[in-house]
């Protein structure tokens, strides 16, 4: 609630009578501008992230220059052991794989008690087929299916003992085929205005791992994009299988500040890629909306969830990609991305961004503070939040009312200046523009006047 008071240099003077949301509102001790932080840069109505999971040949090789062309950025989560000159692989930390195999073929039972240690294990054993049992226990457990969990873990031993599996050389079966970037290569990648963030060390069910196993994928993941890559890439994280099991999450968030699997934001409404729920009868303040092109998913279908992100101002289109021209789960073909990257190019009202620059700007537009002060010949602005500088320094786009004589507007932050016009609408003459937060004061005055 406002009270309007006097007019002062041509602005509106108002005394704030109640705490509102910071977001919303600019004070002005002498003279009130009503200022807004934008709900999406530039006064866009709609966000959105293109994210590729896996790293796949294609994925760079096919995809990536038709979105460099266009000037879209990406998100790829990358599964870490499989970059050419990582240092971490799969393994196994615990107990020998041999003595844990040989109980279960005893005849042990599994419980919950012994059965994330023997998930762990029997990905490891050598053989082919080992990781689809891990991932199929993974999927079941997830599911909710237990008694099939365990079951399925110790039929994987008992056809290993059995011979009924295919072996493979020591060593063996560890190298995805799919993927022959190396770390050279992402660093030019990431030259360009990508992102890149973890998938984990070797795209394990997480949800089934004993905590060591667990910290060992989430942690090392990271350590080797921090070392390779540098730390604007350890922001994001997905944990493979799209995993919301609460004991992941919370391992997971304590080491990355985002996460596609869910995040921690109250202001944020998640509706995951397997959901149908309709974003747009959403009342966050925010809608992270996300969505699976498969290989079967026609373009026109895609486009239209472009079309019904435009229909509101709150809602975060995050599309998941695979596979890419043949190679990976669920391949789109080149032809089938290049018409729906265009598509998504064209539309003035959407915002392109990776997934860690759309997180910090919701981050920082709720948390910011701001005030001002308007001395009859300038205003001048400060922005703040107290959220980690070193991570969150987006630049927000804040909207200005200013005095009705102004026509131009100077806008100047440190060694930063930009010169923008006044636009005119119901509520009156304003500006808008780019701002740092805690980068110190903005100042704002006439040309030519």
């Amino acid at each position: 609630m406002l009270r309007m008071t006097t007019r002062c240099g041509g602005l509106r003077r108002w005394t704030a009578l109640l705490i509102v949301p910071s977001f919303l509102t600019l004070s002005c001790s002498s003279g009130i501008a009503q200022t807004t932080i934008e709900k999406w840069p530039d006064g866009h109505r709609a966000a959105v992230s293109v994210t590729y999971d896996g790293g796949t040949i294609n994925q760079f090789k096919v995809a990536r220059p038709i979105m460099n062309d266009l000037g879209l950025p990406a998100t790829f989560f990358i599964v870490t052991g499989d970059i050419g000159g990582s240092q971490y692989q799969r393994t196994f930390i615990g107990r020998p794989v041999s003595e844990v195999a040989a109980e279960v073929v005893d005849g042990i039972p599994t419980t919950t008690e012994n059965f994330f240690e023997r998930a762990g294990a029997v990905r490891m054993l050598p053989f082919r087929e080992a990781v689809d049992f891990h991932t199929r226990a993974g999927d079941l457990f997830e599911l909710g299916k237990i008694p099939e969990a365990y079951a399925m873990i110790e039929d994987g031993f008992k056809q290993a003992a059995r011979g009924l599996l295919t072996p493979v050389l020591p060593g063996g079966g560890q190298v995805n085929a799919d993927v022959e970037a190396t770390w050279e290569d992402l660093r030019v990648y990431a030259s360009e205005g990508h992102e890149f963030a973890s998938h984990s060390v070797s795209h394990a069910q997480h949800a089934i791992l004993d905590d060591p196993n667990m910290l060992y994928e989430l942690e090392k993941s990271r350590e080797e994009i921090l070392r390779f890559l540098g730390p604007e890439h350890t922001f994001s994280v997905e944990v493979p299988y799209g995993t919301e099991n609460d004991r992941v999450m919370s391992k997971m968030l304590a080491l990355y500040p985002a996460s596609r699997n869910r995040m921690p934001d109250d202001f944020l409404d998640e509706i995951n890629r397997w959901n149908s729920a309709d974003p747009v009868a959403s009342q966050r303040e925010y809608v992270q909306w996300q969505r699976g092109p498969k290989s079967a998913t026609p373009v026109e279908e895609m486009q239209s969830w472009i079309d019904t992100i435009v229909t509101r101002d709150n809602i975060w289109l995050v599309l998941v990609f695979h596979g890419v021209e043949g190679i990976g789960w669920e391949p789109k073909t080149a032809a089938d991305l290049e018409a729906y990257f265009e598509y998504i190019a064209e539309q003035e009202d959407v915002w392109v961004a990776t997934f860690r620059d759309v997180t910090r700007y919701m981050r920082q537009r709720m948390s910011a503070e701001v005030s001002s002060e308007f001395d009859g010949a300038s205003l001048r602005v400060h922005l703040v939040h107290p959220l980690d500088p070193a991570v969150y320094d987006y630049p927000l786009t804040l909207r200005t009312p200013v005095p009705d004589a102004w026509t131009s507007v100077e806008v100047s932050q440190g060694n930063r200046t930009q010169a923008v016009s006044v636009s005119h609408d119901g509520a009156g003459p304003h500006v808008q523009y780019e701002a740092f937060p805690n980068e110190g004061t903005i100042v704002l005055w006439p040309i030519g006047e």
